[in-house]
């Protein structure tokens, strides 16, 4: 879901060539959540296993991250831990967002409407702990490294960014910014051709980058006053925010009082919700230091394992991709130190 301050934060459109050499540490359940919402059957169904099991996840972090690899850029994947105890509603509410879906997508199908029911089927994705387990798995025999936070993924991407143990942190929401990383970059995994919702129209999907100084500078407020507009806004800890307030009139309240309990009654907010709890899981998230980014050589024999012969992939393309990644590697090794790969 993500707070919503694209009106307020500033992006610049850039390539993938643009990341050469870059290490970039990607929120890892947003991305496998864009791969089951998008690798999809005409009518919606995901690709499945002949157990039954959806596999559309698996599919998009083995082509999309060997594209990346391609490109230069040393992905690093940073998987969600506990979540902070006000994000259960959410969670909650995103459950029930994804039965109705179903429900929706079922019934479109009943009508025979297969545009209907790809768009209500993608927004009934749901990531199952063994879903995210097999995706680590694949990422281990990938070479690919990945990290494991504590509590946000988010959040500790960011931390990742800040520390320059990446360049940037790459998401589709804007709470990366909240957290501080300094560089945030969407789009990342989904770049290319994507058709609009019920619209026979197709769009290019470029890369954005945001940097939290511009954002800051542009709209001249401070970190801690960028977190209390997204709080005034909505965050996935207190859904919705404040009713009729947009990020424009966030941005304008705060600029004008500074922060949102200096905001006098004659405004009409009214909190529904405890704001410092909310502050403090961005400028106080918890993290680890306890990682290691380490990138190695695939191993075909387990990428064929987990994709082919668990899970039912075609073995001819995944040789391939798997040769193409291991292509990919070698190359960006020659072109730099083995000390900066490995």
């Amino acid at each position: 879901m993500g707070v919503q301050l694209g009106d307020i934060v500033p992006r610049q459109e850039i390539t993938l060539k643009d990341l050469q050499g870059k290490k970039i540490a990607i929120d890892a359940m947003n991305s496998l959540y864009q791969f089951l919402a998008i690798i999809r059957q005409p009518d919606g169904t995901p690709l499945k296993n002949a157990r039954g099991e959806v596999t559309s996840h698996l599919s998009g972090l083995l082509y999309r991250t060997t594209n990346l690899v391609e490109k230069g850029i040393k992905p690093v994947y940073v998987f969600d831990g506990e979540p902070p105890k006000l994000k259960h509603l959410t969670i909650h509410k995103r459950g029930e967002t994804r039965r109705e879906a179903m429900e929706k997508w079922e019934e479109a199908l009943e009508e025979g409407d297969l545009e209907k029911a790809r768009t209500h089927a993608q927004a009934a994705s749901r990531l199952t702990p063994e879903m995210v387990e097999t995706s680590k798995q694949l990422l281990e025999a990938m070479g690919i490294p990945y990290v494991q936070a504590p509590s946000e993924g988010e959040a500790q991407a960011a931390y990742m960014a800040k520390k320059g143990d990446t360049w940037a942190s790459a998401s589709q929401d804007y709470d990366s910014l909240l957290y501080a990383t300094p560089q945030l970059l969407r789009n990342v995994t989904i770049t290319g051709k994507r058709k609009l919702p019920r619209k026979n129209v197709w769009v290019d999907v470029s890369v954005e980058k945001a940097t939290l100084n511009e954002t800051l500078e542009k709209n001249g407020i401070t970190l801690e006053q960028l977190v209390d507009i997204a709080i005034l806004v909505g965050t996935d800890y207190n859904i919705g925010g404040v009713k009729g307030v947009g990020p424009k009139k966030a941005l304008q309240l705060i600029q004008k009082y500074g922060c949102i309990e200096e905001i006098p009654p004659k405004e009409g907010i009214e909190l529904g919700f405890p704001a410092e709890e909310i502050r403090k899981i961005f400028l106080k998230p918890k993290v680890t230091e306890d990682y290691t980014i380490r990138w190695g050589e695939p191993d075909k024999e387990k990428v064929i394992e987990i994709l082919c012969v668990q899970n039912n992939f075609s073995r001819d393309r995944v040789e391939k991709a798997v040769t193409r990644l291991q292509e990919a590697i070698s190359e960006s090794i020659a072109q730099t130190a083995l000390s900066q790969w490995f």
